[in-house]
């Protein structure tokens, strides 16, 4: 049973952790793991990531398109 505490993240931690991916090659959950966060947390940074960089799934939206007015 999981943890009834969240961990909170910075942006800057959030930037790092998906740069970490990038550089070096490892998956995401291999990262994730050593730095202690979830692996489905940084899948989905690295998904946002993707689209805020124009490389997303088709429709999906990006960081600016999901801030509401």
């Amino acid at each position: 049973m999981g943890s009834k505490y969240t961990k909170r993240c910075t942006e800057e931690f959030k930037r790092d952790a998906v740069a970490l991916v990038y550089s070096s090659g490892k998956t995401v959950t291999t990262v994730a793991r050593e730095l202690g966060i979830s692996s489905e947390s940084l899948r989905g940074w690295y998904r946002w990531a993707k689209a805020d960089q124009g490389e997303g799934a088709p429709g999906e939206l990006t960081s600016a398109e999901r801030v509401s007015p």
